[in-house]
């Protein structure tokens, strides 16, 4: 994009010459206005690729040249009780990338250094940029729902999170089970090492563990709800979700648990690119020049978009 040439670094940012930049729901959610803009105008975009171009007053951690990511965190406060806590990701005066400030939409983006991420080695740029969102906040949703090694779990929703997520929880010996409404992605997570697919309306033959619930529609957690264990928490992996319906408190009984995901900190980017890399993850990357965006961000709303949409500048 034009508009994004020669940008200038501020105190304490670098510019990044972008070479990748993965194509997000919440993206889409950003454009047609489902969330609240932030800023207008705005170039969408958190999952970002690329190397350093330049490099603003006060960075000493990042050289010309050097490979970076960034992702949907882009900076918090620092000082308030949730940064003092390492609960970065709950801060009120925290700013997200492609909804603050201006993301990866671009041949260029201005990021703070601070909260650019290093990205392993073994992956290369198309295949990197679908980590640093449905990834990272995935990995957080199998944290937050407190599955343990070895334990039953279940997807709900299997877009681009739920490919990485599915990873992350068969290298933890669990057993995996989907719910999706498409037939496509119930094979495709049996061919991955599914223990059982089925509808969202569908049970699976034994009580989960915990939950982990993708698609950004409320009846799935009432679903979710209902194959979980006592004791069981559903995590919600959405940062817009339509009205969950009312249900009985039974469903609830037990100890169960309903959590919300709010975003990641650079702990948990950290913690997860370093796992990426020893399983390895696999990405599946669908890749598109910079200027189809609204073409990948339109097949992404049909539901036609294998893996994760992913852009690239064309030079």
């Amino acid at each position: 994009m034009s508009e994004s040439d020669d940008l200038v670094p501020g105190p304490d940012e670098i510019v990044i010459d972008v070479a990748a930049c993965g194509v997000c729901r919440t993206d889409l959610q950003i454009v047609e206005g489902d969330l609240d803009a932030r800023m207008l105008p705005i170039v969408p975009g958190h999952q970002i690729v690329g190397r350093v171009l330049r490099v603003g007053e006060g960075v000493s951690t990042w050289s010309i040249g050097d490979r970076v990511g960034a992702g949907w965190l882009g900076g918090a406060c620092g000082t308030c009780e949730y940064c003092r806590s390492g609960r970065e990701n709950l801060c009120a005066d925290a700013v997200f990338n492609g909804w603050d400030r201006n993301g990866g939409y671009a041949e260029q983006a201005a990021v703070r250094a601070d909260y650019a991420l290093h990205i392993p080695p073994s992956f290369d740029d198309v295949d990197a940029a679908p980590l640093l969102c449905g990834g990272i906040i995935g990995y957080r949703s199998l944290k937050i729902s407190g599955i343990r090694p070895g334990g039953r779990l279940g997807l709900y929703g299997f877009g681009a999170s739920a490919l990485l997520a599915m990873q992350v929880a068969l290298h933890w010996g669990c057993d995996v089970f989907v719910a999706t409404r498409s037939p496509i992605e119930q094979q495709r997570a049996i061919e991955m090492g599914a223990a059982w697919t089925g509808s969202y309306h569908d049970r699976p033959p034994v009580a989960l563990d915990a939950a982990v619930t993708f698609a950004p529609v409320g009846y799935v957690v009432v679903e979710a709800l209902k194959s979980v264990a006592r004791g069981g928490t559903v995590a919600i992996n959405a940062i817009h979700l339509d009205r969950v319906p009312t249900f009985g408190y039974d469903l609830l009984w037990g100890e169960r648990q309903i959590r919300s995901v709010a975003n990641f900190t650079r702990e948990d980017a950290a913690e997860f690119l370093a796992l990426a890399a020893e399983i390895p993850i696999r990405t599946v990357p669908d890749i598109y020049p910079l200027g189809d965006a609204n073409l990948a961000l339109q097949r992404l709303k049909d539901g036609l978009v294998r893996g994760a949409a992913v852009l690239v500048p064309e030079r």
